[in-house]
């Protein structure tokens, strides 16, 4: 099946109606704003009925408009700029219930992580990390925040840990060239992705380690050199990416190892434990560290 919209659109334009012919053209030239009306007002726009608009997402082949939606979304994601997100932003949710809004979205994204996210790839990556002599994180830019998130844990279960949070080639490649066949890269990249992050992953993957991406679809660029694939679903909120389902699926993804190495990880947190406590790490009930307390001599 031929699965890029435009595509579609230009070898069944003669088969249109006329109506339908005004909403192809539309989308062809406008898909950055059609991508987020309704059925209702992009026939509102174009001057066609909601229910031509519902027969032309159908005779495209797309079960219904919702689907026909999200193509046109999966188009620009990685292209808008980001006063272009500000803008899609603005007519997506307006001023009104901004809170309400945003939050509803992400939890819509959770639930469609939950959907599309593989299994059988997640327990792959699970035992690759768990089996692995050195892990390697990559993510920059706003990713670099999750890629810090979840080498911080995995550096506390594993020890064995490499976050690379930098696009430059040069501190990239001084960063994983020694990695081998019993290694692991874990590249995380959303929309606008990274460049960089698509070399590391080939590289990595040419030197037999095992890739594993976590990304928002089987369309990222970083699927292609990808051994196991994790979806999580991401989206623009204005110039922010929502990274709630991805660093939901980080979290599982640490649950899962630290099930795996039960016993050893428990050991590791008893040791840590008794640091924690013995430098007064984490504040006492009275709101000070017992590290204070001993330095004060009380």
């Amino acid at each position: 099946m031929i699965t890029h919209l435009l595509t579609r659109i230009d070898l069944m334009m003669n088969s249109f109606s006329k109506g339908q012919k005004r909403i192809a053209l539309y989308i062809e030239e406008h898909y950055d704003k059609a991508a987020f009306m309704t059925a209702s007002k992009l026939g509102e726009t174009v001057g066609v009925s909601e229910s031509t608009v519902v027969r032309f997402a159908t005779e495209l082949g797309y079960d219904g408009y919702p689907k026909l939606q999200k193509a046109m979304q999966e188009m620009i994601r990685n292209k808008l700029t980001s006063v272009q997100r500000i803008e899609v932003t603005s007519t997506r949710i307006g001023n009104d219930n901004v809170l309400d809004s945003v939050l509803n979205q992400d939890i819509e994204k959770i639930r469609r992580t939950i959907d599309e996210t593989s299994h059988e790839d997640f327990n792959h990556a699970v035992e690759a990390i768990c089996s692995a002599e050195r892990i390697y994180i990559f993510g920059v830019r706003s990713t670099a925040a999750i890629a810090n998130f979840l080498g911080y844990y995995f550096e506390l279960v594993f020890g064995n840990v490499r976050v690379i949070t930098s696009g430059s080639h040069t501190g990239t490649y001084e960063h994983i060239f020694r990695i081998t066949d019993k290694d692991v890269m874990i590249g995380i990249s959303f929309p606008r992705y990274s460049s960089m992050a698509v070399e590391a992953m080939d590289f990595a993957r040419s030197r037999g380690a095992h890739a594993i991406a976590i990304t928002d679809s089987m369309a990222s660029p970083l699927v292609e050199s990808a051994d196991s694939i994790l979806i999580a679903r991401s989206d623009m909120a204005s110039i922010v990416d929502s990274l709630v389902a991805p660093l939901s699926l980080i979290n599982a993804l640490i649950v899962a190892t630290v099930l795996k190495k039960k016993d050893e990880v428990s050991d590791t947190f008893r040791q840590l434990e008794l640091v924690w406590n013995r430098e007064g790490v984490y504040a006492n009930h009275d709101g000070e560290s017992k590290g204070n307390l001993k330095k004060d001599g009380k």
